[in-house]
């Protein structure tokens, strides 16, 4: 899932030990559907690396691609939003700004001439 907001809440970095070594995990609220009259609001995470990586900061206008997973425990389920790819908007206008293909021009468009002709034995390429 995506969703387009500006980061309005930058919370402490969390660290731990856990089975597999130290872990580190940082949250964010983002808030969205700010042209309504009511604009939502959502907390997800980064873990790892992705936390320094990203380099978040309040008041960044962000794309963020997240996955949501929920989990059991004693009983109650809660909802993890861990957020795996994050871009600022001022990034995908400059990227939506460039040509098609990567920068490359489009091929011209295709004519009468570049329709093969009828000699048979020019056909087959074998």
């Amino acid at each position: 899932m995506e969703l387009n907001g500006k980061i309005i809440a930058v919370l402490p970095v969390q660290v731990g030990q856990g089975r597999n070594g130290e872990w580190k995990k940082q949250e964010y609220v983002l808030e969205y559907n700010t042209d309504s009259q009511y604009s939502k609001k959502v907390c997800f995470n980064l873990w790892g690396e992705k936390v320094d990586q990203f380099n978040i900061r309040e008041g960044q206008n962000l794309i963020v691609s997240f996955d949501i997973d929920s989990r059991e425990y004693q009983g109650r389920w809660y909802n993890d939003i861990r957020a795996w790819k994050v871009v600022e908007q001022a990034d995908v206008a400059a990227v939506n700004m460039q040509a098609p293909f990567s920068g490359q021009q489009m091929p011209p468009p295709f004519t009468a001439q570049d329709a093969p002709t009828e000699n048979a034995a020019d056909d087959l390429p074998f």
